[in-house]
């Protein structure tokens, strides 16, 4: 009996030794077979960034250019003398636009310092010859040397003369070529401001816009811009029914800065105060055609498919 007894903590002990080495390779197992993922999950990807809806209008590429008139010596604008333009009409890159009454006074300007700078040539020309002579004989001692140095005086100032009156020729052959507006750009007249035998005002002669490439400027809440990207796609449709379906484009810029909005919806409920972002879209050349002539129609763009 008392043999029997001392051999059950033996057995206890045994069977402890017998659960740790079953619990340590179920351990090892469990590392070396990690469980699976399920298929479902892993097979997930991240949801696409929801579309960005937002107004805008339609613009030429490059916006609108607003073209001013020179303005004159006594600080107005000139008056316009020729108009070779209406508007709707197509223009080519320094294509002649209209002319100033500036014109005709610097014309004169320009003849009369032509006029004075071939006699000032003239006379260079006797200086010079008088000179050359003059140098012979003060050699020879025939004439006292301050003859000679007198002359040789003239000369610089005859050349001095010519010099001024060439700088002043060329002030008025640039003056000139403000007399003239030219199209910086190829592209629409959109609108004209002035007529012939007025001083265009602060809104200058005329509105140009390359309306071959037109695009769109849409404005974006500034909730929602981290979801607009460049490159992005972009959908337009009319507001009002400017045009039939849609327009296809994408972004090409974003503005930097937040700011008011300027297109407003014809919804009176609308947040007018509301702080937008600048998002420039480019249409499809296709498209382009199609709105060249709806320059600030108002649309809805929809930024993501």
């Amino acid at each position: 009996m008392k043999r029997t007894l001392q051999r059950v903590p033996r057995l206890w002990w045994l069977a402890g030794v017998a659960v740790v080495v079953v619990l340590g390779g179920l351990a090892v197992s469990r590392q070396q077979h990690p469980t699976p993922i399920p298929a479902t999950a892993a097979s997930q990807s991240p949801r696409p960034p929801e579309a960005v809806a937002a107004l805008g209008r339609l613009e030429p590429a490059g916006d609108v250019r607003l073209l001013a008139a020179p303005i004159s010596g006594i600080g107005g604008s000139p008056r316009i003398t020729q108009l070779l333009v209406e508007e709707g009409d197509t223009v080519q890159s320094g294509q002649l636009l209209a002319r100033f009454d500036t014109a005709p006074s610097l014309l004169a300007q320009q003849r009369l310092l032509e006029a004075r700078i071939r006699n000032l040539d003239t006379r260079l020309q006797v200086q010079t010859r008088d000179i050359s002579r003059y140098r012979q004989l003060s050699r020879s001692g025939a004439i006292p040397s301050g003859e000679l140095d007198t002359r040789e005086t003239a000369l610089l100032e005859l050349q001095g003369a010519r010099t001024e009156a060439w700088a002043e020729r060329e002030k008025v052959k640039a003056e000139l070529l403000l007399t003239q507006l030219r199209a910086p750009i190829a592209g629409t007249v959109l609108k004209l401001h002035a007529r012939v035998g007025e001083r265009p005002a602060d809104k200058g002669v005329l509105e140009l816009g390359a309306s071959d490439r037109m695009q769109a400027l849409v404005e974006v809440y500034e909730s929602d811009i981290d979801r607009v990207r460049l490159g992005q796609p972009v959908s337009l449709i009319s507001e009002n029914g400017g045009f039939k379906g849609n327009l296809s484009g994408e972004v090409i810029r974003i503005s930097p800065q937040v700011r008011q909005r300027s297109v407003l919806s014809t919804d009176p409920t609308g947040d007018a105060d509301a702080r937008v972002v600048e998002v420039r879209v480019a249409l499809t050349p296709t498209d382009s055609l199609r709105v060249r002539d709806l320059t600030g129609l108002k649309v809805i763009a929809r930024l993501g498919r």
